[in-house]
């Protein structure tokens, strides 16, 4: 179909507003557990890329990937904490066709 996107391509801006939401989330996350930290240091990496004025669809595809493996590991902890983790792998699975 015309309108749908080149393979490898993710809608920025989707990706752009769930790291904003998940950082803003992880940030209230009590635990220092590695995977907690493993969690923000993805996030962190993956703003870095979004910052960058050289964007390459795969390392942001890595970026959500790295993101999505993290918090599966953290989900309980995330839980704990209030946050929704299970709606932000459901975000992260949209954005990448999964």
């Amino acid at each position: 179909m015309a309108n749908e996107k080149e393979a490898g391509e993710v809608d920025l801006d989707a990706v752009n507003k769930l790291v904003a939401a998940l950082q803003c989330d992880v940030e209230k996350l009590r635990g220092d557990s590695p995977d907690i930290q493993r969690l923000k240091d993805e996030l962190q990496t993956l703003r870095n890329v979004l910052d960058s004025p050289l964007r390459r669809p795969h390392w942001v595809r890595d970026g959500l990937h790295g993101i999505r493996d993290s918090m599966s590991k953290a989900l309980d902890e995330m839980v704990v904490d209030g946050i929704k983790g299970g709606q932000y792998l459901a975000e992260v699975g949209r954005i990448l066709g999964m």
